[in-house]
């Protein structure tokens, strides 16, 4: 496929990723794009896209539209982009993933892309349709941030200079972009290290986790001291009877 003249949603997963320099040999005409006809994974996604669509349309109970719509932005930055589908006033895209990945690593992976087409699309949002290995499936809904497209978007006019102004982009440092404030399925992630009352609880309830267990494993300890014959077993701390039915109860004694 050819590549050059333009940023692509998977193009945007690279440049955010800070994986430039191949990027740009391929932009500037340097070598050639990347021949991705033998590779598994990308094969294996595009085979799947089909199925994965019906069955996103199945459990939805919906019918999608604008399969395979290819959309062209060139307000600052030649953009392009091809939808998988199309969903009311949101974008659909497939994806279809190893067993081993989850959701929030596919959201975080495929964020600038899915922003991308958002914004080229002019939509308000993205449903995630993920196949993970052969048994799993999954779909949330990513909202659209204009504030995570701005800061992208500076980053992306940036790697453009570069291929423009045929600079070679040596010693890169491109800014993580939070994306714990857009929302997901209309649920945010919220980072309360500066909350006071939450950290000084989050302390409480892990030292005492830590506590109930020492206190579990010594109760367990001491019940497994006690002989099947013995009915009573005491010292200055603490007390273990056994009842009718052989169970046994720890009482502490008065000091």
């Amino acid at each position: 496929m050819e590549r050059k003249g333009f940023i692509g949603g998977s193009d945007a997963v690279k440049i955010m990723n800070g994986e430039w320099y191949e990027l740009w040999e391929i932009k500037t005409g340097r070598s050639p794009s990347t021949d991705l006809s033998d590779n598994i994974a990308v094969q294996l996604g595009i085979h799947t896209e089909d199925f994965n669509l019906k069955w996103f349309e199945k459990q939805h109970k919906c019918v999608l539209s604008d399969h395979q719509l290819e959309l062209v932005n060139n307000d600052s930055l030649p953009l392009k982009g091809t939808i998988d589908a199309k969903w009311g006033d949101a974008i659909v895209e497939a994806k279809h993933t190893n067993a081993f990945s989850n959701m929030d690593d596919v959201i975080k992976r495929y964020m600038p892309q899915i922003q991308l087409y958002c914004h080229i699309a002019q939509a308000k949002g993205a449903h995630l349709s993920v196949i993970f290995g052969n048994s799993k499936w999954e779909s949330v809904y990513v909202e659209y941030s204009a504030s995570y497209t701005s800061s992208m978007m500076a980053v992306l006019v940036d790697f453009w200079r570069h291929v423009t102004e045929d600079i070679e982009p040596i010693g890169i440092d491109v800014p993580n972009i939070e994306i714990a404030s857009i929302p997901i399925d209309q649920m945010v992630v919220r980072d309360a290290t500066k909350d006071n009352a939450f950290v000084d609880a989050a302390v409480t309830y892990v030292n005492l986790q830590q506590q109930n267990v020492i206190f579990e494993n010594a109760k367990k300890d001491l019940k497994n001291m006690v002989a099947d014959n013995e009915r009573e077993v005491f010292c200055d701390y603490v007390t273990i009877k056994r009842d009718k039915r052989g169970s046994l109860r720890i009482t502490r004694r008065a000091q």
